[in-house]
């Protein structure tokens, strides 16, 4: 379920008017606005050139990057770009659903041959996976109208996370610490398996913020209804990346489709579609970890 529809249907249980606005993008982007690019597309490993497929793995949902709509359709910025990426490398994407933290074992493993959901390009992931970055996105607070909560001076409140993410393992664990540390309450880190979870539990007050990836967030907050507003400022950027198996020539395969797609428009194109204009990049790379 999308975390649109599942704020509004927590704002209903709570006694709030639910949301009406659309969960999807602007305007209607797929695979028709890419085309196969025969000198990339022959550059692809030979394996998965000879299958046609690309399989990608994928958790949701993350909206607006990778969810599902009404109609169960799996939709999102990441999801059109993929789409984008695969149809100029000649290959028809193969989406498999699976839990966060083992999508990067399941590329080491061989399972899946690149992943998608929104991974932040850090150095200790760099060591098991090489990483192709295509977006720019930073961290962002959410809390309920007029909370007053300060991500500066959290210390003693419940934040609701995505397990496993940035957020969950490295920002609030080191914000946590400094509150211990100044003689203070810890935060309180309430981890949830999913991300609508997280943005829900804000919702119904059972959490007093979420820290999540600033499209998540920005995207929650259009989503609620005027219910939840930003909290603190935008922190930490760094890149999206996609994982593949470390060593392995399809990260030039992606990026080389990448830097088509961000030539000819088509990446623009997707990322105002989804109102992620601000995280564009124009120069891909592979591993790209600031932190």
């Amino acid at each position: 379920m999308a975390a649109a529809a599942v704020v509004a249907g927590a704002l209903a249980l709570s006694g709030c008017s639910s949301n009406t606005e659309s969960s999807g993008p602007a305007t209607e982007t797929t695979a028709a606005n890419a085309e196969r690019v025969e000198e990339i597309a022959n550059s692809v490993p030979a394996e998965i050139r000879e299958s046609g497929t690309l399989v990608v793995g994928v958790n949701i949902p993350y909206p607006p990057n990778e969810f599902k709509d009404p109609d169960g359709k799996l939709v999102g910025f990441d999801v059109d770009l993929m789409n984008a990426i695969a149809a100029t490398l000649g290959l028809t994407p193969d989406y498999r659903e699976a839990d966060f933290d083992k999508i990067i074992p399941s590329i080491e493993g061989g399972t899946y041959d690149v992943g998608m959901s929104s991974f932040t390009d850090t150095r200790q992931r760099e060591e098991v996976v090489d990483f192709v970055t295509y977006f720019s996105a930073g961290s962002l607070w959410l809390q309920q109208v007029n909370a007053g909560i300060d991500p500066e001076n959290a210390c003693g409140k419940k934040v609701a996370v995505q397990s496993n993410t940035t957020q969950a393992t490295e920002e609030l664990p080191a914000r946590s610490q400094k509150c211990i540390e100044a003689g203070q309450p810890p935060i309180e880190i309430v981890p949830f398996d999913g991300q609508d979870a997280a943005t829900n539990a804000v919702v119904l007050g059972q959490a007093d913020a979420m820290s999540a990836d600033s499209p998540v967030t920005q995207y929650a907050i259009k989503q609620s209804n005027g219910k939840l507003e930003q909290a603190g400022e935008l922190f930490d950027s760094a890149p999206y990346g996609w994982p593949v198996a470390k060593g392995s020539s399809l990260a030039q395969s992606l990026l080389r489709a990448l830097e088509h797609l961000i030539g000819n428009g088509t990446y623009e194109q997707i990322a105002t579609n989804w109102g992620l204009e601000e995280g564009q990049i124009d120069k891909p790379v592979i591993n790209g970890a600031i932190n």
